[in-house]
């Protein structure tokens, strides 16, 4: 038996001599006191359409037309008001394992009636309450999903805990990762692995260099365009805001007037705010691998706060828009375009081998992959490219000061 030193079950332990038998030893009975114990665990949530996600709204958007944004000069300014914009934006709820989308607050009452009184009758009623309110629910919802003609996959639970292989604890550099400053070394260092590598910036020397093109300040209709096109589904970054809030607080006029100047200043000022570089890293394993003892057998998806990333969507749609218009894109580039499709490079494909065909020559494709890409970028390099682009000097600074300095947490 493997008690605390000196601690005050020992007094309370029985020894059983009958027990023993022919035996030398002889069994210990021992009384622990376990106590209930109700862990309340506050977590960022708002039930959808809920009474308290109208209010949540309604006091977001209070919050946000009082604040003035008219005016922000100086770096300073920009950081303060982005911050404080973000903190109203926060909100938390108490969940538990009954925090449903059919929780009511009749199953609430039901439930702490059984637990004050530990009767059977409650506890039946309450079985009965949660039935019939779940069955009311799931009825609604079928409904819904028949009103609007979508398929029956939409009943289905997209989404649910996965459970993982039995695993070692994931090597680097020939030594498991037993505490979290290494595991935090091991991630970081594998999926930033050309982060420090040094380029040769001659490469840029045979790119035109377009001239400097105007930056006009972002409409109401830009913002809009950008934000209808997001998934309510979408999962949240840091700040817990979804799209589905986010597009409530944007119908306000003031609201959206006060997102355009923080965007505007940001141009203006060179300088993305340090809110907005705050991130959640999600490492999930990829399927059917025989290991998962390597960082490279999961990927990463990046959760950045939504305001942060309605603005960085109508800035990179601005962006495409000038390189596209001054030519800088290559003819080839289709991929992630506006107006541009699959159709189109299977034609451009096709075309490359009839033009084969025709000379009376084979044509082979070869397809590869730049592993980590994107996370590996030389920001140096990045901003001279944009300055070839033909950028307004202020843009320019802005990305530069936009790469750097970032936060995230591995999950």
């Amino acid at each position: 038996m493997f008690l605390c030193y000196r601690s005050s079950e020992l007094d309370h332990h029985t020894i059983l001599p009958k027990s023993r038998l022919s035996s030398d030893h002889t069994s210990l009975s021992i009384n622990i006191p376990i106590f209930e114990e109700i862990i309340q665990t506050s977590k960022h949530t708002l039930a959808p359409k809920s009474d308290h996600e109208t209010a949540f709204i309604k006091d977001i958007i209070s919050n946000f037309e009082i604040l003035d944004m008219s005016n922000i000069e100086d770096i300073g300014k920009l950081e303060r008001s982005s911050t404080k914009l973000g903190r109203k934006m926060q909100k938390k709820s108490k969940i538990s394992k009954h925090s449903k989308q059919w929780w009511s607050e009749e199953c609430k009452w039901s439930l702490d009636n059984y637990r004050s009184s530990r009767s059977l009758k409650n506890w039946k009623k309450f079985k009965k309450i949660v039935k019939d309110v779940k069955r009311s629910f799931f009825d609604n919802e079928i409904q819904e999903i028949v009103n609007r003609s979508r398929g029956p996959w939409e009943l289905m639970n997209w989404i649910k805990r996965r459970k993982l292989p039995a695993i070692e604890a994931i090597n680097h550099d020939g030594h498991p990762c037993f505490i979290l400053d290494s595991l935090w070394n091991s991630l970081h260092s594998s999926f930033n692995t050309a982060l420090n590598c040094q380029v040769g910036l001659n490469i840029l020397n045979k790119v035109e260099h377009k001239p400097s093109q105007w930056w006009s300040p972002f409409s109401r209709n830009k913002f809009k365009s950008a934000i209808s096109k997001c998934s309510d589904s979408s999962a949240p970054g840091p700040d817990k805001l979804s799209w589905r809030h986010l597009k409530f607080i944007v119908k306000n006029n003031a609201c959206l007037t006060n997102i355009i100047n923080i965007a505007d200043s940001c141009i203006n000022l060179g300088y993305w705010p340090n809110y907005f570089k705050i991130s959640t890293t999600i490492v999930i394993p990829k399927p059917n691998k025989t290991l998962y003892d390597q960082p490279k057998a999961f990927h990463l998806i990046v959760l950045l706060n939504t305001l942060g990333k309605l603005i960085e969507k109508v800035v990179a749609e601005r962006l495409q828009f000038m390189v596209v218009c001054n030519n800088f894109i290559h003819l080839s580039q289709l991929g992630d375009l506006k107006f541009k499709s699959i159709s189109d490079a299977g034609i451009a494909l096709t075309h490359i081998v009839w033009s084969g065909w025709a000379k009376g020559k084979s044509t082979s494709s070869l397809a590869f992959n730049i592993s980590q890409f994107f996370p590996s970028l030389n920001h140096k390099l990045l901003t001279l490219i944009l300055e070839k682009v033909g950028l307004n000097p202020k843009v320019t600074t802005f990305f530069a000061n936009y790469l750097v300095k970032r936060r995230t947490n591995y999950l």
